[in-house]
């Protein structure tokens, strides 16, 4: 059979209404963000009970190995867009992603900061780094890649395919953590390198399931020598091992990586401004804009929703009563509470939107955007109600599940919703720039984040008013954004001319 002929036969298969495509990259997400927050759950463990770094030093690591989490994919980004192709850019990712969290098991050593097996670990931090920015951004665009750019289907797309990352949200913490905790870190960091490894076998194996889309631009350049004698493809894998050793060299300087993140966000930020306003029309300009904006609100969001790995995480274990049913839950534990919900919830979003959508009353991007700051918002006020209910006691656990309950409602208003309209207001010739550049607003949540977690003070038993004062603070601050960005949403909707989207994107 022709490979035109396989692929149409290809494409007329589906799983409830989807292309077959949307559940081999669920599953391969799946598996990475399984490897992902297994591995975080404990990172912040790691280096204190480990290594035993102090809190603040934990703290500053911790903070710029999330920030680089989300930098990189920039740079990704544009090499899958310029040179590799997304498919090519996914599985480059998950090979560096898996080399690292074995590279962590091997290296775990007898215990403190011994500087051999920190090395090692730093070492192992960098490939994972470089490995995300490969994968993170590039298989949310092979996603939009599968439909249409005015396909209905999409928000519900990328609803389920945001299921399938939650649901690895939800496995990794629980699998990692006990092992790590109980049987020894090795086994915890292995675990989460097997995950990925489990997720490249699938992409490979299914390949066919994706349509021949996200292939390399230019596949005849891509073979073609370069000055080193390597062919283009190769000597960018070596460029990304070259990258390795320079995060390796700079991730220990957790705090002046901060200041760079703001640098390089100013300088992405200004580059694509000066495409869209030279290279554009006016349409494909106001589109663009409209994505900046909703880009800018990205920051805000997830500096107080990455508040679960250090400050919310810090006082999960020292001022709430864990026992449930006789058992203390580890704190690690409840990283894994924020996933299980958007796997309950994250099908009913999807049918309430396409279920609003057929009677024209689904809200607009910007619209989802400002219900979900409030909604972040206010997890944080009743999780501070929940401590002046129990005023010197330790806080209910069950103010815990409901902060994240607020907060899982609020991620399914913004980050599913923000990944759609990247793609669907993204030209082509910039859609995975603008899609790392998404992923480089979180880094900034995350370095605001890492801000905000070290404004809540040490967190101790029997000291939380600090920690509540700048939950209130914050909360209120959310609740007053998001009732901003909701009264400007028809302005911005106007801007993203969605009546005018057509199925074939403009090649600029």
């Amino acid at each position: 059979m022709a490979t035109s002929d396989m692929t149409t036969a290809e494409a007329g298969k589906t799983w409830l209404g989807h292309p077959r495509g949307l559940y081999l990259l669920f599953f391969a997400e799946m598996w990475e963000r399984f490897s992902y927050y297994g591995m975080r759950a404990i990172l912040i463990f790691y280096l204190t009970k480990h290594f035993l770094f102090g809190e603040d030093k934990a703290y500053l690591l911790y903070g710029a190995y999330t920030s680089l989490v989300y930098i990189t994919p920039v740079i990704g980004g544009y090499l899958s867009d310029r040179f590799l192709g997304p498919r090519k850019a996914v599985l480059a990712g998950g090979v560096f992603i898996a080399i690292g969290h074995f590279l962590i098991a091997v290296t775990e050593g007898p215990g403190g900061q011994d500087p051999l097996f920190l090395n090692g670990f730093y070492l192992a931090l960098a490939s994972i780094i470089v490995g995300t920015g490969f994968l993170k951004a590039n298989v949310s665009v092979l996603v939009g890649e599968l439909y249409p750019r005015d396909d209905h289907r999409r928000d519900p797309a990328y609803s389920i395919f945001y299921m399938g990352i939650n649901m690895g949200g939800m496995l990794g913490p629980i699998v990692c953590g006990l092992l790590g905790e109980l049987w020894g870190w090795s086994w915890g960091f292995g675990a989460a390198g097997l995950g990925m490894l489990l997720g490249l076998v699938m992409f490979v194996w299914l390949k066919p399931w994706l349509l021949g889309r996200g292939e390399p631009p230019a596949p005849q350049q891509l073979r073609q020598p370069t000055v080193a004698g390597l062919s283009q493809e190769w000597t960018i894998y070596a460029g990304a091992a070259l990258g390795i050793v320079a995060i390796w060299g700079v991730i220990r300087y957790a705090e002046m990586l901060g200041y760079a993140l703001l640098g390089f966000s100013a300088l992405t930020v200004i580059y694509i401004l000066w495409r869209t306003v030279g290279t554009l029309g006016k349409v494909d300009r106001d589109r663009m804009f409209a994505a900046l904006f909703l880009i800018a609100l990205n920051p805000l969001f997830w500096g107080l929703f990455e508040q679960t790995g250090s400050s919310l995480n810090i006082f999960t274990d020292r001022n709430v009563d864990r026992n449930i049913l006789g058992w203390d839950v580890p704190a690690s534990l409840f990283q894994s509470v924020n996933s299980v919900f958007i796997i309950l919830f994250a099908p009913l979003f999807a049918v309430l939107w396409t279920f609003l959508d057929k009677r024209r009353l689904e809200p607009s991007s910007p619209a989802k955007f400002g219900i979900g700051l409030i909604l972040c918002g206010a997890g944080f006020l009743v999780l501070v109600a929940g401590a002046a209910i129990a005023g010197e006691n330790l806080t209910p656990v069950l103010f815990v599940f409901l902060i994240y309950l607020f907060h899982t409602m609020a991620e399914l208003c913004f980050s599913p919703v923000g990944l759609s309209a990247m793609t669907r207001l993204s030209v082509s010739s910039m859609v995975g720039l603008v899609m790392g550049t998404w992923f480089l607003a979180m880094a900034a949540g995350n370095f605001i984040a890492g801000l905000i977690a070290r404004a809540t003070g040490s967190g101790e038993v029997g000291n939380v008013t600090q920690v509540l004062d700048v939950y209130t603070q914050i909360g209120w601050f959310a609740v007053i954004v998001g009732g901003l960005v909701l009264l400007v949403s028809p302005y911005v909707k106007r801007m993203m001319h969605l009546d005018t989207i057509s199925s074939n994107r403009e090649e600029h």
